[in-house]
């Protein structure tokens, strides 16, 4: 089962969280989700599954830096450069200059 409570009413009182799978915690004065508790049954699927979607997003961010990394290493004319000269390069490329 699910519900959303308060954090009033989760620190006044703590059983009434035993009855639920699942609670959204918002405030109730301006309505701002707050977070999520989840119950200790499902924590271990949660846990794994936001420890996954973290490794993807990690893996995604090391192939885009990696496919970056490969296009100045496989140029020739980046070689023994500093990244300020790659830079000037580039900006000399697109301007002109």
């Amino acid at each position: 089962m699910t519900t959303t409570m308060s954090i009033r009413e989760l620190t006044r009182n703590g059983a009434m969280i035993s009855g639920y799978d699942y609670i959204d915690i918002e405030d109730r004065k301006s309505h701002e989700y707050k977070g999520v508790f989840v119950s200790a049954r499902l924590a271990d699927d949660v846990k794994r599954y936001l420890e996954k979607k973290i490794r993807k997003a990690k893996q995604e961010e090391r192939d885009a830096l990696m496919r970056f990394a490969g296009a100045i290493e496989t140029e020739e004319r980046f070689r023994d450069k500093s990244i300020q000269e790659i830079r000037a390069m580039k900006a000399e490329e697109k301007y002109g200059q």
